[in-house]
């Protein structure tokens, strides 16, 4: 196997079966290795059978190969040219503006106080007998 191909080499397969992982790639009659679903195309692949079909004929990469195991790890996107990347145009940030409420020292301590009434009504109910459930 690894006399025929080596690391580096781009050569040409027939797609022979499609998996949720990676697309298995015929070399020749006796040889075939995987395309992992990260090597199918720049950008990310959800589905693979939206790049690939069984039949398909793909120029591929040899990345890997394991001869006591007997695999060889193929690219498709290795053969071909990163798309130019364009960047995105930065966002200015959101200006967030504080507002201020002017309120008078009565505003700001009523709701506290309310509260603190509510407090002891509060207790005073759950010291009630005819409130607390038996």
């Amino acid at each position: 196997m690894s006399e025929k191909f080596e690391i580096g080499a781009v050569v040409t397969g027939k797609v022979t079966g499609i998996q949720p992982y990676g697309a298995f790639v015929a070399l020749d009659d006796s040889t075939q290795g995987l395309v992992h679903i990260s090597e199918i195309t720049h950008g990310f692949v959800k589905d693979i059978n939206e790049h690939l079909k069984v039949g398909d004929e793909v120029k591929v990469k040899v990345l890997s190969i394991d001869s006591a195991a007997g695999k060889i790890g193929l690219s498709i996107r290795a053969t071909e040219e990163a798309p130019e990347r364009t960047e995105a145009p930065k966002k200015a940030p959101k200006k967030r503006q504080a507002s201020v409420k002017a309120t008078s020292h009565i505003e700001s301590t009523e709701g506290f106080n309310s509260l603190k009434d509510k407090l002891q009504e509060w207790i005073e109910q759950s010291q009630r007998e005819d409130l607390i459930k038996k």
